[in-house]
């Protein structure tokens, strides 16, 4: 028994698992198989199964051991901070559209504020701070955008792209909330039955207006409540295309219900709110469900549950397999899909075969990381 092994201990210690009974591997297929300094020539057409740490490529690490004064040096804040600015100077389009946007919404929320507070108009002052708290989530997107260009590290061993995903539920959120608050407000409206879209509010409503349907342009590609994720920029995008449209709807309810209103409609304030408040709802919820999915670690909506099933039944199917347990799958991002699971096998039988089966049945399927741990019995 000691002879069986010694060469699997062998091989443990050669890629740093150590020599203990834990027996959870990642595995990824490669064209060709190779220990370090040692090349071994295999036939690349046939893909060959290959132990490793994890089934990502961890970059080098931020630590930076110092020889002379034995100190270890982290990567600072400051520096990662300037990474992000550096990013947004030289970043894609979308995110040079979304910091112009920004620009122009950050301008004229001054500019209402400011003469809010010389004239006295409450209602100006309070609508420019809804648009700085707008423009603060906007700014939390844009930092978003350029901080998950980053490379992974070792703290962020999958990088950080996961931020995009946080950042649109946050997006999200903030609409539900808009959306909440109108209906209030319209409900206030009806038990008050009093307008209170006086003529200098409107043509803050216009102007708004103009200013978020120049954001729409610029993220007219996303301009859909439903779509399919292919990663966590289109989710990011999708957020930010949602946020300046359920703006510029909320705008036109207003202009809306004061053009009602001038030629002797009833209520009109109340139901052009009610509109804009539904209708916000309907164009985020399908996003709100998305990212809280992604963030809540759901099964990945790209592979259908009857997919994952039928694959346990084949795993559990082969012969010396006895019992296959704690399955999970989840969706790190959009369009990269993690899993991991636990096999009993027979006790003396060489798993290697099992394990090159159940990697590549879960890879057709669509799982881009996984983890098997075998266990004898």
């Amino acid at each position: 028994m000691e002879a069986r092994d010694s060469p699997r201990s062998s091989l443990n210690g050669d890629f740093g698992f150590g020599t203990g009974s834990d027996r959870r591997f990642a595995f990824s297929r490669q064209s060709s198989f190779q220990q370090p300094h040692t090349p071994i020539a295999v036939d690349s057409g046939r893909p060959f199964l290959s132990r490793t740490d994890s089934s990502i490529d961890i970059p080098n690490p931020v630590h930076r051991y110092d020889k002379l004064t034995g100190s270890t040096e982290r990567s600072s804040l400051p520096s990662f901070v300037f990474g992000v600015f550096r990013n947004i100077r030289s970043g894609h389009r979308y995110l040079k559209r979304l910091f112009l946007m920004i620009s122009l919404n950050v301008a004229y929320s001054t500019a209402e504020l400011l003469f809010g507070l010389f004239t006295g108009r409450v209602g100006l002052v309070s609508d420019a701070f809804h648009l700085t708290f707008g423009c603060g989530l906007l700014t939390f997107s844009l930092f978003v955008m350029a901080a998950s260009r980053n490379k992974p590290d070792r703290e962020y061993t999958y990088g950080y792209k996961r931020l995009e995903v946080l950042s649109a539920f946050t997006n999200a959120l903030f609409l539900l909330f808009m959306s909440f608050s109108l209906a209030v407000e319209a409900l206030h409206a009806f038990i008050q039955d009093e307008s209170e879209h006086k003529h200098y509010l409107i043509v803050s409503a216009v102007t708004n207006l103009i200013v978020n349907l120049i954001g729409v342009w610029f993220f007219r590609n996303y301009a859909r409540i439903n779509l399919a994720y292919r990663n966590a920029e289109d989710m990011n995008n999708h957020s930010v295309c949602l946020h300046v449209l359920a703006d510029s709807i909320r705008s036109a309810g207003l202009i809306l219900a004061s053009w009602l209103l001038s030629i002797g409609v009833q209520n009109a304030e109340v139901l052009c709110l009610g509109l804009v408040a539904a209708a916000v709802f309907v164009i985020v919820l399908p996003l709100f469900r998305a990212t809280g999915g992604v963030l809540l670690q759901m099964a990945s909506p790209s592979i259908p549950t009857t997919a994952l099933s039928k694959c346990l039944r084949q795993i559990t199917a082969q012969e010396d397999v006895l019992e296959v347990s704690q399955a999970r799958f989840w969706e790190l991002v959009p369009g990269h899909v993690v899993g991991s699971l636990s096999i009993q096998v027979k006790k003396g039988i060489d798993d290697r075969p099992i394990l090159e089966f159940v990697h590549g049945l879960y890879h057709d399927l669509g799982v881009q990381d996984l983890t098997v741990q075998t266990d004898h019995t």
